[in-house]
C-alpha cells in the first residue's frame, strides 16, 4: 500500500509542481490568489516501458483552450468561480476544447518509467495506434464523453518518425467548469498507459 501511494505521488509531483507555478497561467492579476489562464496549459507527463525489449516511451499532455485565454479564477471560498477576459462569469466550458498528447521514443523526459506495457510489436506502430477515453467527473458522477475527432499533427503518419503528437478535440459546451476531467491514454490493445487529470474550479 505504501509503495502504490509512493508511485501515485510521484506521478501525481509533475503536475502538482505545474499547478502551482506563478508563471504557467501567465501570473495573477488583481488579488494574488486569483489565476489568469493562457490559452495552452501543460498537465504532466509520464514514462513508460514498453515489454519485453525494455522501450522507453515519453508521454506528455496538454490542454488547449483557446476561449479560457485571459481567463481568471477568481479564489473566494464558497463562492469561487471563472471569470472571462470580458468579465462575463463562465458556468460552463467553452465548447473549443481539446487535450495535446505528445508520445515519443526520445529521452524526452528525465525520469525512470513507473508503468510497464507488454508490447513485443514496433514502437513506432505502438506510437501510431494509441487510443484516448475521457472521463468526466462532477461530484461523485462519471461519465465517458467521446471526441469530436482525433487528430494526428505533424509528421504525417505514413512517414517513419519517433514521435507523435495527437489533438484530441471535445465539445466541452455542455460541461460545467466544476467539472473534473480525466484522459486515459490506451495502448493499441486497449490497456491504460497514463492519465492526465484537468480542472479550473
Amino acid at each position: 500500500m505504501v509503495k502504490k501511494a509512493l508511485t501515485n505521488f510521484r506521478f501525481w509531483l509533475p503536475g502538482i509542481a505545474l499547478l502551482l507555478s506563478p508563471n504557467l497561467f501567465g501570473g495573477a492579476t488583481g488579488s494574488s490568489s486569483n489565476t489568469t489562464y493562457r490559452p495552452a496549459m501543460p498537465v504532466g507527463y509520464d514514462v513508460v516501458v514498453l515489454k519485453p525489449a525494455g522501450t522507453m516511451v515519453s508521454v506528455l499532455g496538454l490542454i488547449e483552450c483557446p476561449e479560457l485565454e485571459g481567463a481568471q479564477q477568481i479564489d473566494e471560498g464558497v463562492n469561487a468561480r471563472i471569470v472571462s477576459a470580458d468579465g462575463r462569469t463562465l458556468d460552463r466550458f467553452p465548447g473549443d476544447f481539446s487535450f495535446r498528447i505528445t508520445a515519443s521514443l526520445r529521452k524526452t523526459v528525465q525520469s525512470d518509467a513507473i508503468t510497464a506495457i507488454n508490447s513485443s510489436g514496433d514502437p513506432n506502430d505502438f506510437l501510431l495506434k494509441l487510443k484516448f477515453n475521457l472521463k468526466v467527473y462532477d461530484g461523485i458522477e462519471k461519465r465517458s464523453v467521446q471526441p469530436v475527432s482525433v487528430q494526428m499533427i505533424g509528421v504525417p503518419g505514413d512517414i517513419p518518425y519517433d514521435e507523435r503528437v495527437y489533438r484530441i478535440n471535445f465539445d466541452a459546451s455542455q460541461m460545467r467548469v466544476t467539472d473534473r476531467f480525466v484522459l486515459e491514454v490506451l495502448s493499441p490493445q486497449g490497456e491504460v498507459i497514463t492519465r492526465f487529470h484537468f480542472e479550473i474550479l
